[in-house]
C-alpha cells in the first residue's frame, strides 16, 4: 500500500485513546478484528514493496539520463574538433533534458553546455556507488527539494569514457518520481484492497463462520444442556476446528447424559429420604413395642426379643444415616485453634457403645496440642470412625462365639508431624474384608458388616477434606487403623 494510505491507516489506529480504542475492539468481533488485521498485514508488506519501488524507478529514470547523455557525449567526440555547432548542443541538452553534460574519458575532460554552469547543486548523486538505503534517502531529498537550483547526477560511462555527469533539474526528477508514486499508490490500493477482500472471505468462510457456530451452539445449549437435540452435530472438517466440533460434542453428549442422571438421582433421593422418614417412625414404634416384650417370662419370647431388638436398631440407624447423608451439602467450615485433648475425650461419649459393654477407649494427646480445625466438624468425623471401630469389635448378638483375643480397645492418639497435626484411631478387632477395602469412602459400597450402610466413613472422609486434612487406612498386621492429617493454618 501506499505512502498515503499508510499514513491514513496510522491515523485510524492512533488516534482514538486506549479506552475507547478497546471498547472498539469488542465491538469489532472477531470477523472486525480479523479484517483489521488483514488490512495491517497488507498494508505492511506494501509499504515494504512500495518504497523500494519508488527508489528503484527514481534510480532508472537517472541512469536513463545519463545513457542519453552517453549518446549525446558519443556526438560531441565524432564532430570535427570535438565542437558542435550551438544549435546541435542546444538539441542534445534538450534531448538529455540537462542542462550541462561532462564526460571524462582517455585522459581528457569535455564539457557539453549552452550555459554558465552554477557552482552550487541541490543535490549530489553519484549512481555508481549508491545503495538501496543511500537510494530511498535520495527519495526523500527529491521530493523535498526546492527546485531553484539543478542536481549533479553521476554515472558509469562505457565506449570508451570513464564516466558521465550531467546537471539537471530538479524539477522534472520530482515530478516524475511524485508522478509514479501516486500511480503506483493507487495500483496498490487496488491490489491490496482485493487481497485484502480475499482473504477476509476466505478467513470468514473457514473460521469465523465455523467459530460463531460453535459459539451459538455453546449459547444454545447453556439454556437446556439436558436436552440432546442441543448437541452439535460435528462437520467433516478435519483441521482443528473439526476437531474442536467432535470434543464439544462429545463433551455436550456426556454432560447432558450426567444432568439427566444427576435429575433422576435427585429425584430418587427425595423419594428415599421420604420412605425412610416413614419407615423410621414406624422402626421407632415398632421398638417401643419391643421394649415390653422384656417383662415377658417365656423363653421363645426371651431369646427370639434380644435378635428382633438388635434388628430394630440396625433398621434405625440405617435410616438416620441415610436421611443424615441425604441432607444439604456441608457448610463451610470455620477454622480455628482449639484445644485437641477435650474433642479426642468426648468420643467415649459419643461412641454409641452400651454401659456394660467391654470395649474400651483411650485418648493419648499431649498437654496443650492444639488443631487448626472446625471442632464440631471434626469431632463428628471422629465419632463415625469410633462408632465402626466399636461396631467391629461388638458381638453380633447372642449366640456369637467370640474369638479368643485380648480386651477389645480402641485408641485415639494424637501428635505433631512436621507442619500438621496427625490422630490415629486404632482398633484390635477382626480388621477389615477385601470387599470394603475397594470401596472404604464411597457411600453405600464401603460397609464392613452386614446391615452396615458405609456411610459413616464417607461422612468423616468429607467433613476431614473440608478442613483441609486427610483421611487415609494404614496397613496393619491385626486390627485397624486410620490416619488423619490436619495441616497447620498458613500465615
Amino acid at each position: 500500500m501506499g505512502v498515503n494510505s499508510r499514513v491514513v491507516f496510522g491515523q485510524d489506529v492512533a488516534a482514538p485513546s486506549v479506552p475507547a480504542a478497546r471498547g472498539l475492539g469488542r465491538h469489532l468481533g472477531l470477523s472486525g478484528r480479523l479484517f483489521l488485521l488483514t488490512v495491517a498485514f497488507v498494508a505492511f508488506i506494501e509499504v515494504l514493496i512500495y518504497v523500494p519501488t519508488v527508489a528503484n524507478y527514481r534510480r532508472m529514470w537517472l541512469s536513463d539520463r545519463i545513457a542519453a547523455a552517453q549518446v549525446a557525449a558519443l556526438v560531441l567526440d565524432a564532430a570535427p574538433d570535438q565542437r558542435v555547432s550551438e544549435s546541435l548542443a542546444q538539441r542534445l541538452l534538450a534531448g538529455v533534458g540537462a542542462r550541462a553534460i561532462v564526460v571524462q574519458g582517455n585522459g581528457t575532460r569535455r564539457l557539453l553546455s549552452d550555459e554558465t554552469v552554477p557552482d552550487a547543486v541541490s543535490d549530489h548523486i553519484d549512481l555508481r556507488n549508491e545503495d538501496l538505503i543511500e537510494s530511498i534517502r535520495g527519495v526523500a531529498r527529491t521530493l523535498m527539494a526546492d527546485g531553484t537550483r539543478p542536481i549533479r547526477v553521476i554515472g558509469h560511462g562505457r565506449d570508451g569514457f570513464d564516466l558521465v555527469e550531467i546537471l539537471i533539474d530538479c524539477l522534472p526528477v520530482r515530478d516524475a518520481v511524485t508522478a509514479f508514486a501516486i500511480q503506483l499508490a493507487l495500483s496498490s490500493l487496488a491490489i491490496a484492497a482485493a487481497v485484502a477482500g480475499l482473504i477476509f472471505l476466505v478467513l470468514q468462510r473457514a473460521i469465523v463462520r465455523p467459530v460463531r457456530r460453535l459459539v451459538h451452539n455453546i449459547t444454545e445449549f447453556a439454556q437446556d444442556p439436558e436436552a440432546a437435540a442441543g448437541v452439535i452435530v460435528p462437520s467433516r472438517r478435519t483441521d482443528e476446528i473439526g476437531h474442536a466440533e467432535v470434543a464439544l460434542a462429545q463433551m455436550e453428549t456426556a454432560l447432558a447424559r450426567e444432568l439427566r442422571e444427576k435429575r433422576h438421582l435427585a429425584d430418587l433421593g427425595l423419594s428415599v429420604s421420604k420412605i425412610n422418614h416413614e419407615l423410621r417412625n414406624l422402626l421407632t414404634t415398632a421398638q417401643l413395642l419391643s421394649d415390653r416384650l422384656d417383662g415377658v417370662a417365656d423363653p421363645l419370647v426371651q431369646r427370639v426379643a434380644p435378635r428382633l431388638v438388635a434388628t430394630l436398631d440396625r433398621a434405625i440407624r440405617f435410616c438416620e444415616e441415610t436421611l443424615a447423608y441425604g441432607r444439604a451439602t456441608e457448610r463451610n467450615p470455620n477454622r480455628r485453634l482449639v484445644p485437641l485433648a477435650p474433642i479426642l475425650a468426648e468420643q467415649a461419649d459419643l461412641s454409641g457403645r452400651e454401659r456394660d459393654s467391654d470395649i474400651v477407649i483411650r485418648a493419648v494427646c499431649p498437654n496443650g496440642l492444639q488443631i487448626c480445625v472446625d471442632p464440631d466438624q471434626f469431632s463428628r468425623a471422629l465419632a463415625n470412625i469410633v462408632r465402626n471401630a466399636v461396631q467391629a469389635l461388638a458381638p453380633p448378638g447372642p449366640g456369637y462365639e467370640a474369638v479368643t483375643r485380648a480386651d477389645p480397645t480402641i485408641t485415639i492418639e494424637a501428635r505433631r508431624i512436621g507442619t500438621g497435626t496427625m490422630v490415629l484411631i486404632t482398633d484390635n478387632g477382626p480388621g477389615l474384608p477385601a470387599r470394603a477395602r475397594e470401596h472404604l469412602f464411597s457411600p453405600f459400597k464401603g460397609a464392613s458388616r452386614p446391615g452396615g450402610t458405609g456411610l459413616g466413613l464417607a461422612i468423616a472422609s468429607e467433613l476431614i477434606q473440608l478442613n483441609g486434612g486427610t483421611l487415609s487406612l494404614d496397613e496393619t498386621p491385626v486390627g485397624t487403623r486410620f490416619r488423619i492429617v490436619i495441616p497447620d493454618p498458613v500465615g
